[in-house]
């Protein structure tokens, strides 16, 4: 059996003694193999691998050069999020390709159990020289940690950080489109299916005039929009129905939208804040035998392929989140080689109200 403690003490300067060559030669077989000869390099990797060398430690290596190499993404949610949900998807596809185009390693930090002592661990210990924050609340406790960290940060949607780079559109005005573009056909009874106000993630009826100040900033601006397009209406409508989520998904959205649409009065229109949670909205609309949009008008947030494709298609608020997260990957690779100019920090990228058949005249008003 080998000597585990021998194998422990191997190093670059074994391997370059074994070979007949110097140190710096072993180092440009691993980091630098243009510099040699295919039949050297081979010669060297070969000796390494019968002494049992594995290579230089790559956060040995970033150390020494200053830089790892990588960026994270730090987001509120549970890690298979990212990969299950359609606009966490696109964003991720752009952030990954926009890193690669600067062969950029990314790395995923989920934060949803950020209580836990792990969490915080892993975002202490995370080898990266940057963070792209996505949809925190605000003083969420690793944004502290994040800061302390003193590398540089852009932050998607929430928060918005002095001093900090973002990325996002316009919330509270793509909103106030959607909500006027309801009260225009004649709505006057509106709900809102609304993504979570904060950290303790229970789904629930809020009271329209107690809300509060949700601690996401994306929810916050788009209450406040929808909220805006009601108080400058002729007649105001009845105060908003808001219905608050535990999590951004379809059967969050079929439960929400069966507690408002079972209601009296039954709102005639429904805003929610993202293309799964109007699908399944769209779902209990079909289970209570009402007609969209003859009997109930739905709007979704995005313009997913899902929202296109829904039955009837859905009525959205269209944001590219794909370029989004190539807009983050591109500031946070430019912010860890060079300091952002002034003009450079805040993003709004752009967004369209796009009408379907989901939405239509309020009953009353045909």
């Amino acid at each position: 059996m080998a000597d585990t403690r021998l194998e422990r003490t191997i190093t670059l300067t074994t391997v370059a003694t074994a070979v007949g060559v110097s140190p710096t030669t072993v180092s440009n077989a691993y980091n630098r193999p243009h510099k040699l000869s295919a039949a050297l390099r081979e010669r060297i990797l070969g000796a390494a691998r019968d002494l049992g060398y594995a290579g230089p430690n790559p956060a040995a290596r970033s150390l020494r050069r200053g830089r790892a190499g990588s960026i994270g993404l730090l987001f509120g949610e549970a890690l298979t999020y990212a990969f299950q949900d359609p606009g966490a998807v696109e964003f991720l596809h752009g952030l990954a390709e926009g890193s690669a185009r600067h062969n950029t390693v990314l790395q995923l930090i989920g934060a949803l159990d950020v209580d836990r002592q792990e969490g915080a661990s892993l975002l202490a210990n995370a080898i990266v020289d940057g963070l792209v924050v996505w949809t925190l609340p605000d003083r969420h406790p690793l944004l502290r940690l994040a800061r302390e960290r003193n590398i540089p940060l852009v932050t998607h949607g929430s928060p918005r950080l002095d001093g900090v780079p973002f990325v996002g559109i316009d919330d509270r005005a793509a909103a106030q489109a959607a909500a006027e573009h309801l009260l225009q056909l004649g709505h006057r009874c509106l709900a809102v299916i609304s993504q979570p106000f904060g950290r303790s993630r229970r789904a629930r009826h809020r009271d329209s005039a107690n809300i509060g100040r949700p601690s996401y900033r994306v929810t916050r601006e788009r209450l406040a929009g929808y909220q805006a397009a009601a108080d400058a209406a002729t007649p105001k409508p009845a105060a908003l129905d808001i219905y608050e989520v535990a999590v951004n998904g379809r059967g969050e959205g079929h439960r929400a939208a069966l507690a408002l649409l079972r209601g009296s009065p039954r709102p005639t229109a429904v805003l929610a804040m993202s293309d799964e949670l109007g699908i399944g909205a769209l779902a209990a609309a079909r289970e209570l035998k009402l007609r969209v949009p003859y009997d109930v008008s739905i709007i979704g947030w995005d313009d997913s392929p899902n929202a296109r494709a829904s039955d009837p298609p859905l009525t959205t608020v269209r944001q590219s989140l794909y370029e989004q997260g190539r807009t983050c990957a591109r500031l946070l690779i430019t912010a860890t080689r060079a300091e952002l100019a002034a003009d450079d920090l805040v993003h709004l990228a752009p967004w369209q109200l796009i009408t379907r058949d989901s939405s239509g005249p309020s009953s009353g008003s045909r």
